[in-house]
């Protein structure tokens, strides 16, 4: 008689810090380019991040919105490549989808509770504050950018401001890493709009374009996996690994349940 096999551990444990470390090695190498003006390497790493950071989310077991939402960025990645209007619209279109994404997964695993200061206070004045904040920055920022932008331009990059300044919002629900994650997506997108106005840039902006860009993605996808992964593999089943869960174990864990309720904890 054949013994069984051994359980299967988590594809994450196997292989998902080796997949992030893949990651780092082309994120690095592709910023590398950037500072050295070496335009293929970087037209070879560029296409090759979001792909990566995806499989990291896949080993993980991470929701398919998560991969979605970055699959979606490597799309605007290699569009922008392209140096023609056409192909930098359909860029846009394809992050507006992957903040699309962002804002379901915030909506599924947020917490507006968040809000709400170490010192206690109200989450809604807060939240208001939040709203007011982005809200402000939005609107000085489209201003500010407004009459140096190509005429056909406008109506798309204030749609996407939109967007991308709903998404940096509704990051701060999943706390500071992804707070963080969405400021800097703000950023690195502001930083590609203020070059389409024509303005006045720093040394190397596609450098730090790139650089805030791979920050943001990595904070996000840390933040989502966070708060999404316990959630959606809470028992064994998702895994593979453990015995299944039965009708009597779950009565078990109700009763169970009833009984803390009861008692006050």
């Amino acid at each position: 008689m054949t013994a069984p096999p051994a359980p299967r551990p988590p594809l994450g444990v196997l292989g998902g810090f080796g997949v992030l470390g893949l990651f780092g090695v082309a994120a690095l190498g592709d910023l590398l380019a950037l500072l050295a003006a070496w335009e293929p390497g970087h037209a070879v790493l560029k296409p090759l991040l979001m792909p990566l950071l995806a499989a990291y989310v896949w080993t993980r077991r991470g929701p398919r919105l998560l991969l979605a939402a970055l699959l979606f960025g490597w799309g605007g990645d290699t569009l922008l490549l392209f140096d023609a209007e056409p192909a930098f619209l359909a860029g846009m279109g394809s992050f507006a989808a992957g903040h699309v994404c962002y804002l379901v997964l915030f909506k599924r695993y947020g917490d507006t509770g968040r809000y709400a200061g170490p010192g206690g206070g109200s989450s809604r004045a807060r939240g208001a504050a939040l709203v007011a904040a982005y809200a402000l920055a939005l609107l000085g920022t489209v201003a500010l950018l407004w009459p140096d932008l190509p005429g056909d331009m406008r109506g798309p990059v204030a749609g996407y401001s939109l967007l991308l300044t709903a998404m940096a919002l509704g990051a701060t629900t999943l706390g500071a890493t992804a707070a963080a994650g969405g400021g800097l997506f703000l950023l690195s997108d502001t930083l590609i709009a203020t070059g389409v106005a024509d303005w006045p840039q720093l040394p190397r902006p596609d450098f730090a374009i790139m650089l805030t860009y791979l920050a943001a993605q990595y904070l996000l996808t840390r933040a989502v996996l966070r708060e999404a992964v316990p959630r959606e593999s809470g028992d064994h089943r998702r895994t593979g690994t453990g015995p299944p869960v039965t009708g009597a174990d779950k009565a078990t864990a109700a009763a169970r349940a009833t009984t803390t309720r009861r008692a006050g904890a």
